[in-house]
């Protein structure tokens, strides 16, 4: 097949951007041609939270990337939408993930339909996004409108997708591993690259601080009681989407400053590997969700993993096996905390972890987003 894919994608940085390049070079050993059609304009500048959009690391030389989209100019998107069209692929694939994007990528996705022979698939992250604005529902409308069929990465998200079309194709398959970092280095190695003291243990919260994601729970398990007598510290890696004076007030609310290492910069590719292999859990103490790109680099460098019984994370994380599954509260997590360093339960769930993986495989993705097509 000829494969367009439409969304994040370098000189962008992040995991949306790993999630289309990944997707690109699974189709690419497939055998199908594939090019990227990515944002030359993704966020406005006063819109994004973070310190910079985009990568300082070189383009990949193995994908064909189209550097032309520009989230919030209409005459680009007739523009690139035609250009797409011309090329009449089989397939063009559009990551969805927030309603700012819905008119610049609905837009295009009617454009390009318009050939009679490209469908259009899309890969959803969220119908609903985490932070809700207003307009939301009706941006959601426009580019489900314009897609023949989806692939949602959890199953709170298919069910938020029957609110808005319960007629077109849509299967539900899991975020598929993210196995681009790098294979897997001894903690040992790890603690040293990260300047790490060898004689503790850590945990890992890790990726962009939203308030959603509920940092606030972990710190103040932290400083639960029982587990201030643990011989663990928390990583906090990752880069502010927020404000991190309520996050430094609490820390010293808390007096944890000496149980966390903070490295709240954003972690390049080639760096985290650094990080999910010198923790001894993951923990991602959402207050809601619908699923995380977090969990499937735990899958992938055999990390236990503690989430919360929110949106999508449980289907994923059998608990007890490969991780924990709590309530969002200090309490519940402080609890597992205990329970995984009190009862030695790291090696038992990696052992696990490298059964239960088998099932996120790039080519099942692939198997699903053929499956709608097949039906269009």
């Amino acid at each position: 097949m000829k494969v367009i894919i439409l969304g994040s994608a370098h000189p962008l940085r992040g995991g949306l951007a790993s999630y289309n390049e990944r997707l690109a070079r699974e189709y690419i050993r497939q055998g199908h041609s594939v090019q990227i059609y990515t944002f030359s304009l993704q966020y406005p500048e006063f819109l994004f939270p973070g310190t910079s959009q985009y990568s300082n690391q070189p383009a990949p030389d193995d994908l064909y990337i189209h550097v032309k989209v520009n989230s919030i100019n209409p005459f680009n998107w007739w523009k690139v939408g035609k250009e797409i069209a011309a090329l009449n692929a089989d397939l063009l694939i559009v990551k969805f993930w927030l309603p700012f994007m819905a008119p610049c990528l609905g837009t295009i996705a009617r454009i390009v339909k318009r050939n009679g022979k490209t469908k259009v698939i899309s890969i959803l992250d969220n119908v609903v996004p985490h932070e809700k604005r207003p307009g939301d529902t009706l941006l959601a409308k426009y580019f489900v409108n314009s897609a023949d069929g989806f692939v949602a990465m959890s199953d709170s998200v298919l069910h938020d997708l029957k609110k808005f079309d319960d007629k077109k194709p849509c299967v539900f398959s899991p975020h598929p591993l993210f196995d681009n970092f790098g294979e897997p280095i001894p903690k040992p190695d790890a603690y040293e690259k990260l300047g790490l003291a060898i004689n503790e243990e850590y945990l890992l919260f890790f990726g962009f601080i939203r308030d959603y994601k509920g940092l606030d729970l972990i710190l103040r398990a932290m400083a639960d009681e029982r587990v201030r007598q643990l011989n663990v510290k928390l990583i906090v890696a990752g880069e502010f989407y927020t404000d991190a004076k309520p996050y430094a007030d609490l820390i010293n609310e808390l007096g944890i400053r000496d149980k966390l290492v903070l490295k709240t910069d954003f972690i390049p590719d080639d760096e985290v590997r650094n990080y999910f292999c010198a923790a001894d859990m993951v923990v991602q103490p959402y207050k809601h969700a619908t699923q995380s790109g977090v969990t499937q680099i735990c899958y992938h460098f055999d990390r236990p993993m503690l989430v919360t019984n929110v949106g999508g994370l449980p289907e994923i994380v059998p608990h007890g096996k490969v991780g924990y599954v709590v309530e969002p509260n200090p309490s519940a997590i402080a609890d597992a905390l205990v329970d995984f360093y009190s009862n030695h339960r790291e090696l038992k769930m990696r052992d696990n972890i490298r059964i239960e993986k088998r099932k996120y495989a790039w080519a099942e993705m692939l198997k699903q987003i053929e499956k709608v097509r097949q039906t269009l």
